[in-house]
């Protein structure tokens, strides 16, 4: 039974899904964080630095409760050790999975916990995805299938959906793939009363 309330600073889909997919009842708050203006300010940040910067800037963004538990979370691409932004067309999206195709690259992410305007726990993680050496002609198919639903992911794939055709090997944690590193976090949420 949950004790304090808790709420996603976030507007994700499939953050929502996996939380209420474990029965967890939580509000939705958009946090007013320019994401863009965070990434310029501090161009050093390795990715996994970077996602905990978002994940962090999120979830105090939000003005709750003192009882509340806020969950912020961010995840970014890393290819060759650098951040890759989601892309705006589908244009884009095609030439980003033929950057992608044949080669590994890292999903990485950070889910964090705050309470009263203080982070008080947080999780990173870094997922190794190897896609296949698929061809020009099962790209258009994939996108053709999909359309823009691609653009809201940075790989430009669902991994929760037909995307995952597009890969040999990816791990270790399938829910921080996808977003949200459940596991450390309802475990955290059990540390703090959100359970």
């Amino acid at each position: 039974m949950q004790t304090c309330p808790l709420i996603l600073a976030s507007t994700s889909q499939i953050r929502q899904s996996l939380l209420r997919n474990v029965g967890l009842d939580f509000q939705i708050c958009k946090p007013a964080v320019d994401e863009e203006q965070l990434k310029n300010q501090n161009p050093e940040l390795k990715p996994l630095e970077l996602a905990a910067l978002l994940a962090r800037a999120k979830a105090l963004a939000i003005t709750a409760p003192a009882e509340a538990l806020i969950i912020g979370a961010d995840q970014v691409l890393e290819l060759d050790g650098r951040s890759l932004d989601k892309v705006p067309t589908m244009e884009l999206a095609r030439s980003r999975l033929l950057q992608l195709r044949g080669r590994g690259h890292y999903l990485v992410g950070a889910v964090v916990l705050a309470k009263n305007g203080k982070i008080i726990w947080q999780n990173g993680h870094r997922s190794e995805l190897q896609m296949r050496d698929f061809s020009e002609d099962e790209l258009d198919r994939y996108l053709d299938q999909t359309g823009e639903r691609v653009l809201a992911s940075v790989g430009c794939y669902e991994l929760e959906k037909e995307g995952i055709g597009l890969f040999d090997a990816v791990g270790p944690d399938h829910f921080a793939m996808l977003g949200l590193a459940l596991l450390p976090l309802l475990e955290a949420l059990r540390a703090h009363g959100g359970l």
